[in-house]
């Protein structure tokens, strides 16, 4: 059973991060293309999407 529910929590936890790769890129990337990302790729795009989002904090700029 502890398997099953860490099986649902991962799942819900990867449904997330891809959503929020989506919202960030605005458009750039759709649902069913952010579930092609291997772990590395999603990575690399949170990355970008957090120094993007340094960058508009540190010099006052939007993020859109």
């Amino acid at each position: 059973m502890k398997y099953i529910k860490d099986l649902e929590s991962d799942t819900k936890n990867l449904k997330m991060e891809l959503m929020k790769i989506c919202w960030y890129m605005r458009g750039g990337m759709t649902w069913q293309e952010s579930l092609n990302l291997s772990p590395d790729e999603r990575e690399i795009v949170s990355k970008l999407v957090k120094e993007n989002l340094d960058t508009a904090k540190k010099t006052g700029q939007p993020f859109f």
